[in-house]
């Protein structure tokens, strides 16, 4: 479940809250009650990076293989010997 952020624009007070992605956006501030709370954007806490979805993209040392950098050294290796 992803954590969001929110913020009251009647007070200020800024909190989180663990929900679901289909659960209605909270509306009322636990601080002073009105209903002017407001969900914040803000940063993913996490980063998906590499090339693809792979296993071998995060490994590191020896065990590191690239699989779609294999396959193209192999079809250019194959192209230009024929």
């Amino acid at each position: 479940m992803p954590i969001y952020e929110y913020q009251c624009d009647a007070c200020g007070h800024e909190l989180e809250a663990l929900q679901k992605i289909s659960d209605t956006p909270l509306t009322d501030c636990p601080k002073c009650e009105a209903s002017e709370l407001v969900k914040k954007i803000s940063a993913a806490g996490f980063r998906l990076k590499g090339s693809g979805w792979y296993e071998t993209d995060f490994k590191s040392g020896k065990n590191k293989k690239n699989l779609a950098s294999s396959e193209k050294a192999s079809t250019t290796t194959t192209s230009s010997s024929e």
